[in-house]
């Protein structure tokens, strides 16, 4: 029984010893130049103009959010296709339901109006006509 995970133990030990070996050669052939041009930020190749830390629209997050969300509930459609004839009735109900509360919260998203990219005008100058 011991030696049913020596395997194991073996493999674990030539992992580590590989890993900490190549960092070892790496560390020691490596050359080490540091000039002023590596503390660059550098970005597709362009020259940094202007201060690194800008505001960035909070839209975008909230677009690749709202596509994180419904992208990953497709992980739970696939295989339920795949074996959908052998699952029954009960499992087809359950996901019929499952698609309906994803499209409740995508029509909540829609209505709310975070999938306009652009917003309109007109509802920033209601609220500055309140005012």
């Amino acid at each position: 029984m011991d030696l049913d995970f020596a395997n194991v133990l073996i493999f674990l030990v030539v992992g580590c010893v590989f890993v900490l070996l190549n960092l070892t050669v790496s560390r020691l052939l490596q050359t080490r130049l540091f000039t002023e041009e590596k503390y660059i930020p550098y970005e597709c190749g362009e020259d940094p103009v202007g201060d690194t830390r800008i505001k960035f629209n909070a839209r975008f997050y909230i677009i690749a959010l709202i596509f994180l969300i419904f992208d990953v509930e497709i992980v739970f459609l696939f295989p339920w296709g795949v074996v959908f004839r052998e699952i029954g009735v009960l499992a087809f109900v359950e996901m019929v339901i499952f698609i309906a509360i994803l499209l409740v919260g995508l029509a909540y998203v829609w209505v709310k109006g975070d999938l306009e990219w652009i917003r309109s005008i007109q509802s920033g100058s209601k609220e500055s006509e309140v005012q």
